[in-house]
């Protein structure tokens, strides 16, 4: 993917100073990184290195010990019980296994957050919200399946169609093409930038799947023993011959 200059554009999410340990096991250590409006962020690191601990801090599913995040102009750590859930409407995030009701057909678990959070649709409306929904991730034969009949990679679309319906602001993928053969991997990794393109999301992605950091990203940021070790574009990362860096290209 081309490194758009993203350095005119304000922050949707600015960290600060932010620290994490569970017991005597430091996973995050003075954090300090920034997403740019509009831009996708690869963030790299080896497992255990505190990356999905990160994206939950942002949406405060996990709370840290020291440090800040504002996210979309809100101190996250700060606001009401109201506000957060405001702003998590606005902050999308897709699980790594997709985190399907297994109990409900797609179409409910697509409808299922639109009840939930906007009460004020009508039914034709969540109608047109969810056919819209399957029609961006390509599935729209897919609305009375069960979770059990589809396969990974459409697990993953229908995963990213209910993170869409609420039309967030700002995606969190949390190791989206895990699991998935190399072609399945590809598709998933042109429809996230299919949405950065169309709806102007800006987004957070963890992976280790190097090909999906090509495709998808404008930077990098990787951690390394809970710090944020080096950030730049795709084709810095590729020319290092730092031996951390190279791990992740062989």
């Amino acid at each position: 993917m081309k490194d758009h200059t993203m350095k005119t554009r304000e922050n949707v999410i600015t960290i600060q100073n932010l620290s994490k340990s569970f017991g005597k096991l430091n996973v995050l250590k003075n954090i300090n990184l920034e997403l740019k409006k509009g831009e996708n962020l690869g963030l790299l690191g080896k497992s255990g290195t505190g990356k999905s601990v990160l994206i939950k801090c942002i949406v405060k599913l996990i709370n840290p010990d020291e440090g800040n995040i504002e996210a979309l102009g809100k101190n996250v750590l700060d606001v009401s019980l109201g506000e957060l859930s405001v702003l998590r409407r606005k902050i999308g995030f897709l699980f790594q296994s997709a985190a399907l009701y297994d109990s409900m057909t797609v179409k409910e678990n697509l409808e299922f957050p639109l009840v939930r959070m906007e009460k004020k649709l009508k039914k034709d409306e969540i109608a047109s919200r969810v056919n819209e929904a399957l029609k961006n991730v390509g599935l729209e034969k897919s609305l009375m399946k069960m979770p059990s009949e589809l396969s990974g990679g459409m697990k993953k679309r229908i995963g990213l169609a209910r993170t869409l319906i609420l039309k967030p602001e700002i995606v969190l993928y949390d190791e989206p093409t895990t699991g998935l053969d190399p072609v399945t991997s590809a598709e998933i990794s042109d429809l996230i930038v299919e949405v950065q393109e169309k709806y102007d999301t800006s987004a957070i992605i963890i992976t280790h799947d190097m090909h999906c950091v090509q495709r998808t990203t404008n930077r990098i940021a990787m951690l390394n023993e809970g710090e944020v070790y080096k950030e730049g574009n795709y084709e810095e990362f590729s020319k290092s011959t730092d031996p951390v860096i190279r791990s992740f290209f062989q």
